[in-house]
């Protein structure tokens, strides 16, 4: 019953009276006084034994619920073993008896018992077996089998889960005694035994009484300590068995009813499931209502044969500033539960995958209850992870519409956190980001390639804008120049976009360029006849032109008015047409939002000052040209327009903090305007009042 791999230094646990006769015992194994026939016979545990069991019973498991998952276990091994033996065309006893296992609760007595109809113990075998602990019987069997098959039974060790030899004593965590009772498939003649034992050091083995039945396999009887008497309850015990055992391969009976009604899937060849198996399992491993937008069963060979079933839901759960979402896959090891909800097993930005990974070949804890060597669990998330990448790109090519539309729409932030934590398949990822353009619409979404396949061959690099919609990316004052030389340019919404350029920097070699650089230069792409073409097309046009020595008085007075905690130069650009002025090579607005957002000091406005900005000016707009006449006619109003030019560019760029400053100047200008007019048409006061805002923000 105890199963796994034996250490390397093997030797019984203890010796009967009889064995004595024809050997000398063992120098620490230590022999009680011989009992009458049929009488219990008293053994002890070697002394380093006892140690391993209290360290086993006390320390090994992090869950005692984790016993239950055990015994299962050993006796799925058990029947396994049997079934093995029936293929070897051996002789077994009562070989028409069902393979199963079958758990009864006694709230009477305070017991479970754990009954399977495997091939079972003979008192030699409960020596060896439950007598040592780390002394593996599954292995042991295997071993045998594979050298009498000679290779004529293929991989002989499927289907055995033990591998430690410990899992047994897991039984002592909750019980005050544990009994087990079996009868053996292979010896006849062999009387069915009982062994006993309080976990104290010692244990008993005697014929089992005449009036206790005990047909073919093993009998695990737990006597429940005081504590424990909780796991007597119907539900609990269910609950345990559905979370670790539900896909043993033999049927589980809890009193009398059928626990393991699914069937684990993830073992079959993908051709071989029907798409109705796939939604009722989805729904089952994820707790999910709605069908699976994507089904994703593979299996991998390297570095492990691993199974996998990955599901993906319609709809995730951490929109609308909904909790993050737990990991969604958890860890087989031959179709037993060893990690649920896994954070190794896949990257933390595929948490929203639900699912199964399963591998024979998995290296595991003595506990079982996690992956041994965690350099190898890493390959094997990469692997998994790039499989799934390769997945994806499929669906994108093959169907278009389905990966957009659906997955898309609902997982792209995903794939752009991806792209932020893991510079390994960041080239990957970047492949699966779609965009808006300044030439597309929002139903004709492209990606990178698409994006560089449409680039006249004198681009270099890769334009994008971030904004807040499309809308306002459209009437971005960034994008004028772009229209004129015919540049396409992406359009980014989503804050995250920020940081995934950031993270890229380059596309395929291919620098990516936020268009509010202030060193951009199209003259190698405008077209020689461009500036004539849009100039009947500007909204604004001015009388006059501000000439070089307007043009350098005026960026000396505007930065000097507004001041230099404000703007770090000024400078003159002809990227622009239909606006006055930009900032440049500020940080990004997107950015600044969120650096704010998690922020939680007191006052943290303060905490996160807007940097001093690069303005560049279009001399050629009326609103500049105007000013610059304003400046010696009227200071006051030439200085509060300039404060809303400045505002207008934070605006534009996304960097203003609170649009409300600007209410009580956009006021003064509004009283500007009606006085202007009322003197031009000649009604009312022709008195022009003058701002009173600027007497508020003359130190700023």
């Amino acid at each position: 019953m105890a199963e796994g791999i034996s250490q390397s230094t093997e030797r019984p646990a203890a010796t009967s009276t009889a064995d004595v006769k024809d050997k000398p015992p063992a120098p620490d194994v230590r022999v009680q006084a011989s009992e009458p026939e049929k009488q219990p016979e008293m053994l002890e545990f070697q002394a380093e034994t006892r140690q391993l069991l209290d360290i086993v019973t006390n320390s090994l498991y992090t869950d005692k619920e984790v016993f239950l998952r055990e015994l299962v276990s050993n006796a799925s091994d058990s029947l396994e073993k049997l079934r093995h033996l029936q293929a070897t065309n051996a002789m077994i006893l009562d070989p028409d008896l069902a393979l199963e296992i079958r758990i009864e609760l006694d709230e009477v007595t305070s017991t479970i018992s754990i009954t399977d109809t495997g091939i079972g113990m003979t008192r030699d075998d409960m020596i060896q077996n439950l007598g040592t602990i780390a002394r593996s019987g599954s292995k042991q069997f295997v071993k045998e089998l594979e050298r009498q098959a000679s290779g004529s039974i293929p991989d002989p060790a499927r289907g055995i889960i033990g591998k430690f030899g410990v899992g047994f004593y897991s039984s002592f965590m909750v019980g005050e005694k544990v009994e087990v009772r079996s009868r053996s498939a292979q010896h006849d003649d062999e009387p069915s035994r009982v062994w006993t034992s309080e976990g104290q050091g010692a244990y008993s083995i005697t014929d089992l009484p005449e009036d206790v039945r005990q047909q073919r396999g093993s009998s695990v009887v737990i006597h429940l300590k005081e504590k424990h008497w909780d796991f007597v309850d119907e539900s609990r015990i269910e609950g345990i068995l559905k979370r670790y055992s539900n896909f043993v391969n033999f049927p589980i009976y809890l009193n009398g009813n059928r626990v393991n009604t699914l069937e684990a899937i993830w073992t079959k060849e993908p051709k071989e499931v029907e798409e109705e198996a796939y939604s009722a399992f989805y729904k089952y491993i994820a707790n999910a209502i709605d069908e699976p937008l994507d089904v994703y069963h593979f299996r991998a060979d390297a570095p492990l044969d691993v199974k996998a079933l990955f599901f993906i839901p319609s709809f995730h759960s951490e929109k609308f500033g909904m909790e993050r979402m737990e990991p969604g896959v958890s860890l087989y090891s031959r179709k037993v539960l060893i990690e649920s909800k896994s954070k190794d097993i896949l990257p933390e930005w595929l948490r929203f995958i639900k699912g199964i990974v399963d591998s024979e070949d998995l290296p595991l804890a003595i506990s079982r209850e996690k992956p041994q060597d965690s350099a190898l669990i890493a390959k094997l998330r990469k692997t998994l992870t790039r499989k799934f990448i390769a997945h994806l790109t499929k669906m994108a090519k093959k169907d278009r519409p389905k990966f957009l539309d659906e997955f898309y729409r609902e997982y792209s932030f995903f794939l752009k956190e991806g792209i932020c934590q893991e510079y390994e398949f960041q080239e990957h990822l970047a492949k699966l980001l779609f965009f808006e353009t300044s030439r597309s619409t929002d139903a004709d979404m492209v990606s990178f390639d698409e994006y560089v396949g449409r680039m006249r061959p004198e681009q270099k690099e890769i334009y994008y804008l971030m904004a807040p919609s499309r809308e306002a990316a459209i009437n971005s004052p960034y994008l004028e120049t772009f229209e004129k030389a015919g540049v396409e340019v992406l359009f980014l919404f989503s804050t995250i976009d920020d940081f995934v350029m950031a993270n890229l920097e380059l596309y395929e070699g291919r620098k990516l360029v936020s268009v509010e650089k202030s060193d951009i230069d199209l003259k190698d792409l405008m077209d020689a006849d461009a500036d004539k073409a849009d100039e009947g097309e500007e909204i604004f046009t001015a009388d006059k032109e501000l000439s070089a020595t307007e043009q350098v008085e005026f960026c000396n007075w505007f930065k000097t008015e507004l001041g230099s905690k404000k703007i770090s130069s000024c400078t003159v650009t002809a990227r622009l047409s239909s606006s006055p002025a930009i900032v440049t090579d500020s940080e990004s607005g997107a950015m600044r939002r969120m650096m704010r957002l998690v922020d939680t000091s007191e006052g943290s406005r303060d905490s996160v000052p807007l940097p001093k900005q690069h303005v560049e000016i279009n001399p050629k707009h009326p609103v500049i040209v105007g000013i610059h006449d304003l400046i010696t006619k009227e200071p006051t109003l030439a200085r509060v327009l300039a404060e809303q030019v400045y505002d207008n560019c934070l605006v534009a760029a996304g960097l203003l903090d609170d649009s409300r400053s600007m209410l009580p100047r956009l006021n003064d200008i509004l009283v500007c305007v009606v006085n202007g007019a009322k003197a031009k048409h000649g009604s009312g006061s022709k008195e022009i009042v003058e701002p009173e805002v600027v007497a508020k923000t003359d130190n700023e």
